[in-house]
């Protein structure tokens, strides 16, 4: 995502969106009653035929659909400025894609022009991951919103030796595969993951110096797609995911689990949260962009963005956490919003 101008007093941030991810941020900052404005195609009367032409708009944003398989981010709304032959008040839909330039004019809260900092400055290269044993192998790539199951590649074992080894063209295999997706996605990273020896004896059969540079060797308990989640919380990986949103979001939310567990200063559930926030408690703030979602349905994100803008006042820092890996999973298990506390609270 790039952010071509920015003029905070008028609430005015125009915007090039470079890839499918920058959707997923993007979805996170649109609210009702903001505007939106650009180039859309709108469906028009050409004698017997209906033709889509493109049309400068500006629309009232009512509504944003977003689904993560899907290339366009449709915003809905009603037109507020554009050609004579668009009516002010009529409803249209506004699909945005990559190479999409909008504008955004709204009352820009701090979490979110912080979310939108992230998305513009955050790596665009993805991570592969391949977390294998001698029988099976999987891929994975990362996202701002979780991470992509590509494949996985079941391999023939031979186990009369204490130290079982792949046979067949296993090894191969996974090269191949790990070859075709780095040059694929341009990926700058590979986690090659195992549970013992397998990782190093594929390594050893990787004669391609510029994809050797590229990996860094984890372990994992096991190979099954949940390691995946394991591997990328692995010290030996630190370095390589500090970057990644996913590594990052999950490490909070386990720090919140953490601290349920012990029983420390943690809150969970908007009921939690809210006398937290009203007492001044909170030092930290995660919610699942899922909750947020579903508070726009129930159009009560209205007291949502009071309670987060509230949080921020007080210097608390708020996070928001995708519920499409096992972190956001987590966190909307215990209602979808927790918070780390400054001190100890009576109902805490």
């Amino acid at each position: 995502m790039q952010i071509i101008q920015k003029d905070l007093r008028k609430g005015i941030i125009k915007l090039r969106i470079e890839s499918r991810d920058d959707l997923w941020s993007l979805h996170l900052l649109l609210d009702p009653g903001d505007t939106i404005s650009g180039m859309t195609l709108r469906k028009v009367a050409a004698g017997e035929e209906t033709v889509r032409r493109p049309v400068r708009l500006s629309i009232a944003v009512e509504k944003v659909e977003f689904a993560k398989t899907h290339p366009v981010l449709r915003v809905l709304g009603k037109v507020t400025e554009g050609p004579e032959d668009v009516p002010h008040g009529s409803h249209h839909s506004f699909a945005v894609e990559q190479d999409t330039i909008i504008e955004i004019r709204k009352d820009w809260s701090q979490y979110q022009l912080k979310r939108l900092e992230e998305a513009a400055a955050e790596n665009k290269k993805p991570l592969l991951i391949c977390v294998l044993d001698r029988e099976e192998a999987y891929f994975a790539l990362s996202k701002r919103y979780g991470y992509e199951l590509l494949t996985t590649i079941a391999g023939e074992v031979s186990k009369k030796e204490e130290r079982a080894r792949a046979t067949g063209s296993f090894y191969d295999d996974i090269i191949t595969a790990l070859t075709e997706y780095v040059h694929r996605y341009d990926v700058e990273s590979v986690i090659l993951a195992s549970p013992a020896f397998w990782k190093d004896d594929l390594l050893k059969k990787i004669r391609d110096d510029a994809l050797r540079r590229k990996i860094v060797l984890a372990t994992c308990s096991s190979v099954k797609e949940d390691a995946i989640h394991e591997v990328l919380t692995r010290p030996e990986v630190r370095e390589v995911v500090k970057r990644e949103r996913m590594a990052r979001e999950i490490a909070l939310v386990d720090d919140i689990l953490a601290g349920i567990a012990k029983g420390g200063n943690v809150a969970y559930g908007i009921k939690e949260v809210a006398k937290a926030v009203a007492a001044g408690a909170t030092a930290m703030v995660l919610v699942t962009d899922k909750f947020i979602h579903t508070a726009h349905e129930r159009q009560a994100f209205h007291d949502i963005d009071d309670l987060l803008r509230t949080a921020e006042k007080q210097k608390a820092d708020v996070h928001i956490i995708s519920s499409e890996h096992t972190g956001g999973a987590r966190l909307d298990g215990l209602g979808g919003i927790a918070a780390k506390l400054r001190y100890k609270t009576d109902w805490s």
